[in-house]
């Protein structure tokens, strides 16, 4: 591709955002990013292309945004598991998808990737699930995965009427630059501090974040308008997982599997204490909803139609805790 073609990524300061644009840059392509004045900018010291601030959830920074744009990218999200008012993270997605998407389509942006996520899918209790059961918003469990749900149907009902848009769905993104954290690097990181001397057991599919950039460029040549893209790697339980970054940091990996049911009181004690400290609780009552479902993924059909690939997961897991050693996040 022509390096004069522009390309613009949404959620530039984020985990997933910056590797897009990261691998977007090592293709030769000119990147713009729209990154928040107020977020975060550690993702952005060396950031491979042109900066512009502003909030993808207002239409006018958006439209200015797109000057030029030949594709883009629409990774932004309010990525929170628990809100003060929940409601607000489903609010947040679906104005700023709208907002992105419309900007997109009044500026001719000629091909874009949507960046959803296996959140909109149901876990399937016989096998990986896969494209083929995507979730009602009554289904959804939590705002988070509701916001996701009613964001993806919107992008689904513009691509239906011509909005030349394809949809990934990423399973749980692990790696470098996880700087927040996000949830799973949270517990990467408690695990690996020996924080976390006992854990519901659940399981998840675990894929490197360079991985998933990789599959989103490979949906902007290959993927189908319309369609969506499971991103994963490997399906792993989570007490396994806490075996690997135990050996991967020289400790005894927790052996004791709690129950959920007897957990639900902390979760609410944890919730009501955030109401006043304002910091996320780690665990909280939708994460023990989701526990009692394995979230195991097929990403066979990025395999067949973009030629998609990923490494091991326990290599995902080994940079991640690299990454957070090195950030000073583990000790």
């Amino acid at each position: 591709m022509d390096s004069s073609d522009l390309v613009l990524v949404t959620g530039v300061s984020g985990f997933v955002g910056s590797a897009v644009a990261r691998r977007l840059a090592a293709e030769g392509r000119a990147v713009r990013g729209v990154v928040r004045a107020s977020s975060a900018r550690a993702n952005l010291v060396d950031f491979p292309g042109e900066l512009v601030e502003g909030d993808a959830r207002d239409p006018q920074a958006m439209a200015r945004a797109m000057a030029g744009v030949r594709h883009l990218f629409h990774v932004a999200a309010d990525y929170r598991i628990w809100a003060p008012d929940p409601e607000e993270i489903v609010r947040n997605n679906l104005a700023s998808t709208r907002a992105v998407m419309e900007a997109a389509r009044d500026a001719g942006v000629e091909r874009i990737v949507y960046t959803s996520s296996v959140a909109t899918l149901l876990p399937d209790p016989a096998r990986p699930a896969d494209e083929t059961r995507p979730a009602t918003p009554e289904q959804a469990v939590g705002a988070y995965k509701r916001s996701k749900v009613v964001a993806e149907r919107l992008v689904e009902t513009m691509a239906a009427a011509g909005l030349p848009v394809v949809i990934v769905n990423p399973s749980t993104p692990i790696g470098p630059r996880d700087v927040r954290p996000t949830p799973t690097g949270r517990i990467i990181v408690e695990a690996a501090s020996g924080k976390m001397p006992a854990f519901v057991d659940s399981g998840l599919n675990l894929v490197h974040v360079d991985d998933v950039a990789e599959g989103h460029l490979l949906a902007l040549a290959k993927g189908r308008i319309g369609e969506r893209y499971i991103l994963g790697g490997q399906d792993v339980s989570l007490g396994a997982m806490l075996g690997e970054i135990a050996a991967l940091v020289g400790r005894k990996p927790p052996t004791v599997a709690l129950p959920r049911g007897p957990l639900y009181p902390l979760a609410w004690a944890n919730e009501l204490l955030a109401r006043v400290t304002g910091k996320e609780p780690f665990l909280t009552i939708d994460s023990l909803k989701m526990a009692g479902h394995a979230m195991y993924y097929s990403s066979a059909r990025a395999e067949s139609e973009l030629g998609y690939r990923a490494r091991p997961h326990v290599e995902a897991v080994r940079d991640a805790i690299d990454w957070f050693r090195g950030a000073g996040m583990i000790r």
